[in-house]
């Protein structure tokens, strides 16, 4: 545990980093807003172009930033990029899904860990929160897959960012990827998300969203 001289020393320094961040930048342009999330578009199809290790480490690094609950971080992800890879997973695919799955240079599977609680001690030093957790599987469940969907959303807008085309899938069978990728393991899958390089010409036109006032209530 990190004594409170050293923790109030960490929350000054990490109240100035935000603080100077915001002194450099407050807001993204329309057009990076656009790249990443109002012009950008989910995608079926990929060019050939590959996606290197580097840069999956560099969206990793992004994505793992994003907040969780008490900072518990229960996504895993499992980057699959091989042949055999491919055919493990395109087993759990709806037929549609399997050439999208098989053409992207890589899929990732957002997972999550039950056993996420036990690393709290590492990730929120402030107090032990592992009681919260202990004992309590509902609760264990709930809270990794709220936060591991939450964590993927992250990963996906972090690759939108830096340049990456994304594909998320939910048409595959849970229950055939857990136990292709993690058997006798605390992992669960949550979803599926193909990374590339796009080829555009598989697209539609963009599909209706809600207005505002049909779908927000400010109360």
């Amino acid at each position: 545990m990190t004594d409170t001289a050293s923790l109030d020393d960490l929350r000054r320094a990490a109240q100035n980093d935000v603080r100077s961040l915001r002194d450099k930048i407050d807001h993204l342009s329309d057009e990076q807003i656009g790249l990443i999330l109002s012009e950008a578009r989910s995608h079926y199809n990929w060019t050939d172009k590959p996606v290197t290790d580097d840069l999956l480490h560099k969206l990793y690094d992004i994505a793992r930033m994003g907040p969780t609950s008490m900072n518990t971080c229960p996504a895993r992800f499992t980057f699959v990029r091989s042949q055999m890879g491919k055919e493990k997973l395109a087993s759990a695919l709806k037929p549609a899904n399997v050439p999208k799955v098989i053409k992207a240079p890589v899929t990732v599977i957002i997972a999550y860990d039950l056993d996420f609680w036990t690393h709290l001690l590492k990730l929120f030093p402030h107090e032990d929160r592992r009681p919260h957790f202990k004992g309590k599987p509902d609760h264990i469940k709930d809270t990794a897959f709220r936060n591991s969907t939450l964590q993927g959303a992250y990963l996906m807008i972090a690759a939108r960012a830096i340049g990456l085309d994304v594909g998320p899938i939910s048409g595959f069978d849970n229950a055939v990827v857990d136990e292709a990728f993690f058997k006798d393991t605390t992992l669960k899958s949550n979803f599926l998300c193909n990374l590339g390089y796009a080829d555009e010409t598989a697209l539609f036109q963009r599909l209706p969203r809600f207005d505002f006032n049909d779908v927000c209530t400010v109360i």
